[in-house]
């Protein structure tokens, strides 16, 4: 591959992404149908469009008011992402899961990517003959050259193909855009957002949400294993170090499932660079199995954790706030935001080794996205930040609407979360895209995401209750508990241990029902305590202001 080839796959992408979209987003707003509603909201929620929309997620569902209607195809064009930007599942009387049951998002017609677009256009709009085989062109030259092009290149013989034909269609859809086309073919490679349209143009990146929303719990993870892996042997090569870490992972829990579907997970990521990469198929299975065979759930209330050290972070972080959110790495080192000091402070978990990230706002809450990458959420700012603690370097700005505050942060299936309006945004940190909202019933505070679950709470109502949503049966569910819970972390049987204001440490069984006091935690925590588990070093970490204590796993 050389510099040529590469920037002709940016002409290409480029003209997918800044012409051909926002036609296509154009035309969705021309549509009859559309009209009549004025939003693109509304015109998702007439009943008509949601059902068609509907039967292209759900397969082999009867709908409870429009039976004769209900259409059952093949295969699922809408994945689970693109349905999450479309619609939100609520709450009514109706017993069957049918359209009826969902409610559009307040999406944007600027939302919907090219594959989105061209799903709600030929399944839902009025258009000519010519303009749904040009649209159907379009939508196939994306998916030959683009979505699994990994390599991020397009040869000259190539070209002479793809680019006659793709300005031939762009101009059928709208003949003021040769100018627009002109301008791009003679524009050089930027590398760098050449790099983004890659990532966006990459079905792979879709197939990624699609396995960590269908990867829920151990059952359905080792019915699934075989097929996914199986299609990560297609994709990538063989690498011993992804194998490593997996053996690292699986430690005979039921929690070593998460480390054995993340490294699924990141081996895609990598697989949509073009990095080589492999998982052996057997290990894989034979470790799931070894995990499934040895689940010990631990009893409520029990012993667990012994005190290996403390260390006091007073003469780093001052007399004031303190340190407001922790994250232990795999490699083993703390991060911590310093709140008042405008910085992330990294050491080891013997406090040696101490650098220290200087930020711009307010670090308030901490997450890690992989081995070397922290994602933070900044007090009175509406941006989430991602860093590189490996070369102490600021990699990138997310910006959301509406402030988050003093909101938590925390990932799940290789996504980040964090607290909104009454609802969850579930943020893909490689486009800055919002892929999902859910709602609920508060605002969500402190966040912790765990296999399939994100737990939350809210402070600012005086609330008891944990709460937390579901995604293998798209349900929210609560505990109510002797005070305000203020932080909470996941332990390797999927109980929880929950840090509560009336000083207690509540441990609550995997299932949510039941919860049970730590007489061996019990604290006198400000409200800047924190609390969180590393399974690789199956360690305790425990924040009370400056003060950070480590635990060692009995």
């Amino acid at each position: 591959m050389d510099r040529e080839d590469r920037r002709r796959y940016f002409v290409v992408g480029s003209v997918i992404i800044e012409v051909v979209t926002p036609i296509l987003q154009q035309r969705i707003k021309d549509d009859q149908t559309f009209r009549a509603f004025g939003t693109l909201q509304d015109y998702l929620n007439n009943p008509q469009i949601k059902h068609i929309l509907f039967h292209l997620r759900h397969n082999n569902v009867w709908c409870c008011n429009n039976t004769n209607n209900c259409v059952h195809s093949g295969s699922l064009p809408l994945n689970y992402r693109q349905w999450g930007i479309l619609y939100s599942k609520t709450t009514g009387p109706c017993r069957h899961n049918c359209h009826c049951k969902y409610t559009a998002n307040a999406v944007q017609l600027d939302d919907p990517d090219i594959s989105l677009s061209c799903i709600i256009l030929l399944n839902c709009c009025n258009l000519t003959s010519n303009e749904y085989n040009t649209i159907q062109n379009l939508r196939q030259m994306k998916n030959n050259f683009l979505s699994h092009n990994t390599e991020g290149a397009i040869t000259a013989d190539e070209y002479k193909s793809v680019w006659p034909d793709l300005t031939a269609y762009v101009l059928q859809l709208d003949n003021t855009k040769e100018d627009h086309l002109i301008r791009i073919e003679n524009r050089p490679l930027d590398e760098a957002l050449c790099h983004k349209y890659n990532a966006i143009l990459l079905d792979i990146h879709q197939k990624l949400d699609e396995i960590g929303a269908s990867i829920q719990g151990v059952d359905e993870t080792i019915q699934r294993i075989d097929t996914t892996t199986n299609a990560i042997g297609r994709t990538v090569q063989r690498n011993e170090t992804a194998v490593n870490r997996i053996d690292q992972t699986v430690t005979g829990t039921n929690t070593a499932v998460m480390g054995i579907q993340a490294t699924m997970e990141e081996l895609l990521y990598y697989a949509k660079r073009g990095i080589t990469c492999q998982c052996s198929i057997d290990k894989c299975q034979q470790q799931v199995k070894q995990v499934k065979e040895s689940i010990k759930p631990y009893k409520l209330g029990q012993s667990i954790f012994t005190l290996h050290h403390q260390i006091n972070q007073t003469s780093v972080v001052g007399e004031r706030v303190g340190v407001t959110d922790i994250v232990m790495m795999d490699d083993g080192r703390l991060v911590m935001c310093i709140t008042d000091k405008r910085r992330l402070l990294i050491c080891h978990t013997d406090g040696s080794q101490v650098d220290i990230i200087d930020v711009q706002g307010m670090p308030w809450s901490v997450t890690a996205v992989n081995n070397s990458t922290v994602a933070v959420t900044l007090y009175y700012s509406e941006c989430i930040e991602m860093y590189d603690i490996h070369n102490k370097l600021k990699l990138k700005s997310i910006s959301l609407p509406g402030r988050l505050w003093g909101r938590g942060i925390t990932t799940i299936n290789n996504k980040l979360i964090v607290g909104g309006d009454n609802r969850l945004l579930i943020i893909d940190h490689q486009t800055g895209e919002v892929v999902q909202r859910i709602q609920t019933e508060c605002d969500p505070w402190r966040l912790h995401g765990s296999r399939d679950r994100i737990f939350y709470c809210d402070y600012n109502n005086n609330n008891n209750k944990l709460y937390w949503y579901s995604y293998t049966d798209d349900r929210h569910r609560s505990l109510k508990l002797p005070s305000l819970p203020r932080s909470m972390t996941t332990l390797q049987d999927g109980s929880l241990y929950v840090v509560c204001s009336d000083r207690s440490v509540q441990h609550v069984s995997s299932d949510g029902k039941q919860c049970k006091p730590l007489k061996t935690l019990q604290t006198t925590p400000d409200w800047h305590y924190k609390i969180g588990y590393n399974l690789i070093h199956r360690k305790l970490v425990i924040v009370d202001n400056k003060l950070i204590k480590i635990f060692n796993e009995l």
